[in-house]
Formats: C-alpha cells, structure tokens, sequence
C-alpha cells in the first residue's frame, strides 16, 4: 500500500513539472501579448519583437524567471493584469517560444 501511494504521489509530482503554467489559457495569453507587448518589443527588437523572446543572451532561464519577467512588464508600464492574466500570458510565451517543463 505504501509502494503505491508513494508511486502515485511521484506521478503526481512529475505532472506538475511537466506543465509549469497548468490552467493557463493559452489563447487569451496571446491576445494579451498581442495587444499589450508587440509594439513596445518590436521597437526594441525589431520586426514582430519576438526576438526579445529568442535572442542569444535571453535574460529568463526558468518558468520561475519568466512569471517574474511578465509580472515586472506588468509592474513597469502600468497593465494593471491580474494573477491569471499574467499566468496566460506566461503559459503563452512558454508554449511558444521557451519550453520551460519545470
């Protein structure tokens, strides 16, 4: 009995590594960006600005870096996004451009 719990809870918590943005709406995420972060990254950046997301020296290194990057745009330039705002736009970014697991 024990072995199986223990089981369990390491698939549990191997889930959780594997989708660091879980419950994160991915579409509303991109509008999000699309609205509120492509002109100000594409002034910076150039073209669409995604490369602010894929440049050589990319400033986030984890799930963790990223969450607190979209929350310091946030901060800087006055959104006013919520918790799950944030988290959408995060889980979109991931999906797209980082690939974060844990």
């Amino acid at each position: 009995m024990k072995s199986l719990l223990l089981g369990c809870l390491l698939v549990i918590c191997n889930l959780s590594y594997a989708e660091p943005f879980k419950g994160a709406d991915i579409a509303a995420g991109k509008a999000l960006v699309e609205k509120n972060c492509i002109s100000c990254h594409a002034s910076s950046f150039g073209g669409d600005g995604s490369g602010i997301y894929t440049r050589e020296h990319n400033k986030v290194k984890t799930s963790k870096g990223l969450l607190a990057q979209v929350r310091n745009c946030n901060t800087m330039i006055g959104l006013k996004w919520f918790e799950d705002e944030e988290l959408n736009v995060a889980g979109y970014l991931n999906k797209t451009y980082y690939k974060f697991t844990e």
